[in-house]
């Protein structure tokens, strides 16, 4: 049985994750963060894992404390479309909702914190900063979602890889310095997947990332293992 330790009111679970400091749970008061610790638990999935099924139940939500999380939308033959990755700490489920109507698969390893959806709703109610966070990241969503809309349809091949490395560079880990202007990380999609995010052909993929690769923009190692010594080159690439 787990025990009720705190620091400063707040749960040992919660102290150093992301999330209560910049995710959802950033806008409840120590006493809620306790009260939600007691219905929590830490899950561990291994890349491939389903987390949600489209059309099924949804019972619990979480918060993404590490790795990237693959939504996927089935289409009525059976093929899928990836509409969008999670990274840490964003909320994983859709309030209001009693079905999915997205797949989500760990596209890495990730780790969640996971809660009951019944618990996280009665707190909306009773915590409007709870609501207006949530509604805020919906927003802010929203808005990533058009901006990719118009890296979808109005950019180059070219201008898209590099627009979805940078994405991956900047949100893959939450504890790297956001001021930094180098990084490096594993891909988290295959090409096949990221030909189907960008929709573009996987030899396009492999042509541009070996461009940018012979420009000296990354560097790769290990066919997946990312390095981006400038961050703004590759910005410069993207079109931004």
């Amino acid at each position: 049985m787990r025990k009720d330790i705190h620091t400063d009111g707040i749960p040992v679970l919660c102290v150093s994750c992301e999330a209560r400091h910049r995710g959802v749970c950033g806008a409840l008061e120590p006493e809620q963060l306790v009260s939600l610790a007691k219905s929590s638990h830490k899950q561990q999935a291994q890349s491939g894992t389903e987390l949600l099924g489209d059309a099924e139940r949804i019972d619990t939500y979480a918060n993404v404390l590490s790795g990237v999380v693959k939504l996927t939308k089935t289409l009525s033959d059976g093929r899928q479309q990836i509409v969008g990755l999670q990274f840490a700490p964003d909320f994983l489920g859709r309030p209001f909702k009693t079905e999915s109507d997205l797949n989500a698969e760990a596209a890495t390893d990730v780790s969640l914190c996971a809660f009951p959806k019944a618990a996280v709703e009665r707190m909306m109610q009773a915590s409007p900063e709870l609501e207006r966070r949530l509604y805020r990241q919906a927003l802010d969503e929203l808005d990533e979602a058009r901006d990719w809309m118009v890296t979808l349809g109005r950019k180059t091949a070219a201008e898209k890889i590099a627009s979805f490395l940078l994405m991956i560079a900047r949100h893959i880990d939450p504890t790297d310095n956001p001021d930094g202007d180098a990084a490096a990380f594993d891909l988290p999609l295959t090409r096949a997947d990221i030909a189907d995010f960008l929709g573009l052909t996987i030899e396009t993929v492999s042509r541009q990332l070996t461009r940018l690769r012979a420009d000296k923009v990354i560097s790769i190692e290990n066919n997946r293992h990312i390095v981006v010594p400038s961050l703004s080159r590759l910005e410069a690439r993207a079109g931004n």
